[in-house]
């Protein structure tokens, strides 16, 4: 009994030693924390990018700034306002001279604009790795609220009726509202998620679904849903879903150019989304093979859609962090993504130019990243009645006189469809 008894008391006293030691290693390091920040991190007004670089070169070059940033000065300024009382610190006892929102916008525009990673902003703007997660969280939860409402608004009826009038001037295709399509953005996968977000191309996704104009601005995007989810399905879920099922979306019926035939407005996309009446996809290459008016709708109808393609290759390489594995949480990602789609449309306006018909460098032979931005499967599920007969009729309006352009023919026999 004795010696149980002496044992139990050894091993209180060994616990008790244990939480002791804990305890003071924890408060030393509680103690110490603010005191063992490094030299270059305290030099950051006197070496950083944006005391260094920023103000006393890139303010005084216009092009050199847009290289940077993909904003021009003007534009930069613009964002800044809008969002500058949700990022801004005041100063206090221990931060005399806190981190203002133009260096918070700085980092996280360039963050967009790279990809690098937190270590490597945090060598170059001297600030820790921690606190630049903070802030790109911060600013990016700030440029998704505030910027949606000016950049990405919903469209009213007369403006489906003026996207209609650019798609049929710009790219031959009557009635057309917008260009419909999604992508697979790659992702790290998040904890504790299981395979919610892996794809059918084997790796961790978000989807990015979005309609857009002839223009190649976006009008309307979902963003968010699992990688793991059938494409047709995300579709049918999708917050744009339920907005163009509203009856007041589309407006009534109008006739085809130089025609008596009336048909809806529709949108167009590929093999992935369901044919309905307010939405064409092609037809199969088994229906196609042997009928070139199903061929010449084919190829009038990528073309339209040629759009979208446009705006997401646009979009990854003005924003070169979708050329790498997303490091955020998933909903820092949503908002990083809905905030590049706004920057995009501000940048596709030349909002505040002052240089005529000026936007980003693109090169369209450069690949887009197509182990970052895949496209969804091409499995659109079940038809409806109506759809085939609205595709019918517009299968037949680009074969007759009134619809039919002087190219069609050549470009279809140079091209598998």
């Amino acid at each position: 009994m004795l010696r149980s008894k002496k044992k139990k008391m050894l091993i209180k006293l060994m616990l008790l030693e244990q939480i002791d030691e804990e305890t003071a290693i924890i408060e030393h390091v509680m103690n110490n924390k603010n005191h063992n920040i490094h030299d270059m991190f305290l030099k950051r007004k006197i070496e950083g990018f944006y005391n260094i670089l920023i103000e006393k070169h890139l303010f005084k070059d216009e092009t050199k700034f847009r290289e940077f940033f993909r904003l021009s000065y003007d534009q930069f300024n613009y964002v800044l306002n809008i969002i500058e009382d949700d990022i801004k610190s005041d100063p206090y006892n221990r931060v005399k001279q806190p981190i203002t929102p133009a260096e918070k916008l700085s980092v996280t525009l360039r963050y967009m604009a790279t990809g690098e990673s937190f270590r490597s902003l945090a060598f170059a703007f001297r600030i820790s790795q921690s606190y630049i997660t903070r802030i790109i969280q911060l600013v990016l939860k700030s440029l998704s609220s505030r910027l949606t409402g000016k950049l990405l608004k919903p469209p009213l009826p007369e403006d489906l009726i003026r996207i209609a009038g650019e798609y049929w001037d710009r790219w031959n295709f009557p009635n057309c509202v917008g260009a419909i399509d999604g992508k697979h953005i790659r992702i790290f996968c998040p904890g504790k998620s299981g395979s919610l977000f892996f794809n059918y191309k084997d790796y961790f996704s978000i989807v990015l679904l979005a309609i857009v104009d002839a223009n190649c601005k976006f009008i309307y995007v979902d963003i968010g849903s699992y990688g793991k989810e059938g494409d047709s399905g995300i579709f049918g879920k999708s917050s744009l879903n339920q907005l163009i099922k509203q009856k007041e979306y589309f407006p009534p019926e109008k006739k085809l150019p130089n025609s008596e035939i009336s048909l809806p407005f529709v949108h167009v996309g590929d093999e992935a989304f369901r044919l309905e009446t307010h939405m064409m996809r092609p037809y199969t290459r088994g229906e196609a093979r042997n009928d070139n008016k199903k061929i010449i709708f084919n190829y009038r109808l990528s073309r339209a859609r040629r759009t979208t393609e446009n705006s997401f290759g646009l979009l990854s390489q003005v924003f070169r962090v979708f050329y790498t594995p997303i490091s955020l949480k998933t909903e820092t990602t949503d908002q990083l993504v809905l905030s590049a789609c706004c920057l995009h449309n501000l940048l596709r306006d030349r909002y505040l130019e002052n240089v005529p018909n000026y936007y980003y460098n693109y090169d369209p032979n450069e690949p887009q990243p197509l182990k970052n931005m895949m496209s969804l499967a091409k499995s659109g599920g079940y038809a409806n009645f109506e759809g085939f007969l609205v595709r019918d009729e517009f299968t037949n309006f680009f074969n007759s006189e009134q619809g039919a352009v002087s190219w069609q023919d050549s470009r279809t026999q140079e091209t598998d469809i």
